[in-house]
């Protein structure tokens, strides 16, 4: 009788003594702190309803633009606060269409060096004007949630610098039942840096975004006075 009892205390207590180790353990490790690596809005992706805010009476535009925005950001806490600055690098193209005018652009001939906006005599479906900047994004922003930036609620403000990288005009017309495309590729006039204010409020990972030009779209002298804005819905995370 000695002798099983001394094989089944050999073989049980073993086991035994693993569940109680095992079970110390799991208690251990839900008493710890979970850690959390907070979301630092690395990606911004921005679609936005696009407009020219300010122009002469003698442009005419379509109300329906969009532009695209996209950024890759590094973002750097202040502290402990719920206060971070972040700067990063992406692209932005805009779109607008004109109403039934297009641009003439030419350094010689009755228009100077300068680009005018005039009548569409070649009965263009669409045209519109297109331009593409290489952006900076530099936001200083607010997390309610700094553990986890998905959730809760947020804010920011800032300034884009750009410098242009394209600009071009195309227009859609049909000739005999056919589309055919007429582009023009030149940013002989336009400014080669662009400044843009910037704002967006919301929560989680959608946000509304605001945006207004300091810079107009023309050089000094060489087009008319466009200033553009744009609103719209602002996507981040990771």
């Amino acid at each position: 009788m000695q002798k099983v009892l001394a094989i089944l205390a050999f073989v049980f207590l073993p086991s035994s003594m693993l569940l109680a180790q095992d079970a110390t353990e799991k208690v251990s490790s839900a008493a710890l702190p979970q850690i959390v690596k907070p979301s630092r809005d690395f990606l911004m992706l921005q679609f936005n309803y696009n407009t020219w805010l300010t122009k002469p009476d003698s442009v005419k535009s379509k109300s329906f633009g969009y532009s695209f925005n996209g950024f890759l950001c590094y973002d750097f806490p202040i502290k402990k606060s719920h206060l971070s600055f972040a700067t990063g690098i992406g692209i932005s193209t805009n779109v607008i269409y004109l109403d039934k005018q297009v641009i003439a652009a030419s350094d010689t001939g009755v228009y100077g060096a300068q680009a005018h906006f005039i009548a569409d005599t070649n009965d263009y479906k669409r045209y519109k004007f297109n331009t593409t900047y290489l952006q900076a994004p530099f936001e200083l922003r607010y997390f309610g949630n700094n553990q986890n930036r998905n959730k809760g609620f947020k804010a920011a403000i800032g300034l884009q610098v750009g410098t242009l990288l394209g600009a071009h005009t195309k227009g859609v017309k049909s000739v005999e039942g056919t589309n055919v495309k007429d582009k023009v590729d030149t940013k002989r006039y336009l400014n080669s840096w662009n400044f843009v204010a910037t704002a967006r409020i919301g929560y989680g990972n959608l946000s509304l975004f605001g945006s207004y030009n300091l810079t107009q779209v023309y050089k000094d002298n060489a087009g008319p006075a466009i200033t553009p804005m744009a609103i719209g819905i602002c996507l981040t995370g990771l």
